[in-house]
């Protein structure tokens, strides 16, 4: 019990900060800097026990409020190299361009900590994709190399100066390629990550 009080005056603390007003007049553009955890399923249907590596990378999104309430988000970051997996041993490495756009909905435009969800939609393009050589000389392998799958996202915006946000966001992807061994399909590898990311926006 000696928890309680403290508990109770935190909780207090943070209901308030959340009903605080917004700073007026805001722009309709914000720009959000994250580093995102990306944190594969890893789903593999061809036999081979199929994995990439789990990583930290950088991203940019822009987010434009069409009303206070609706935003639309591209989500962006430079090709990212991954490595490739079977059955725990590294076979190959390939580089990953995700740009993901989606429609928001944003809970409270007019205080200071403004949750939000979205849903859209990702396109991947797999690139440099190599593979160990005897590999490829026994399977001769390949893998599609265009992705579009869907996206959701829930997150939150927290006002900490004028114009300047905390933001914290989820994301699960839909992306996966299909696997060729000889010219002909193997299996499909869903990727499908969880992206977990913190970062700091800007509002215009």
């Amino acid at each position: 019990m000696k928890f309680a009080t403290p508990l109770r005056l935190a909780a207090l603390a943070v209901a308030a900060l959340a009903l605080q007003p917004a700073q007026a007049n805001e722009g309709p553009l914000m720009v959000r800097v994250r580093a995102v955890h990306l944190d594969s399923a890893n789903k593999d249907s061809t036999g081979l026990g199929l994995s990439i590596n789990n990583k930290t990378l950088p991203e940019v999104d822009f987010s434009y409020f069409v009303t206070p309430n609706i935003a639309a988000e591209l989500i962006l970051t430079y090709p990212q190299k991954q490595r490739l997996y079977s059955n725990g041993t590294e076979i190959g490495s390939l580089k990953h361009l995700p740009p993901t756009l989606t429609l928001q909905y944003h809970f409270s435009p007019d205080t200071t900590v403004r949750p939000y969800v979205g849903v859209g939609v990702n396109y991947t393009n797999f690139s440099s994709v190599k593979f160990a050589p005897a590999v490829a000389t026994a399977l001769k392998p390949g893998i599609k190399h265009n992705s579009f799958g869907l996206a959701w996202q829930v997150g939150t915006d927290i006002e900490i100066s004028k114009g300047t946000y905390l933001n914290f966001d989820v994301k699960k992807v839909n992306l996966g390629t299909t696997v060729y061994s000889n010219g002909a399909s193997a299996g499909k590898f869903k990727v499908n990550p969880t992206l977990a990311s913190v970062g700091l926006g800007w509002r215009f």
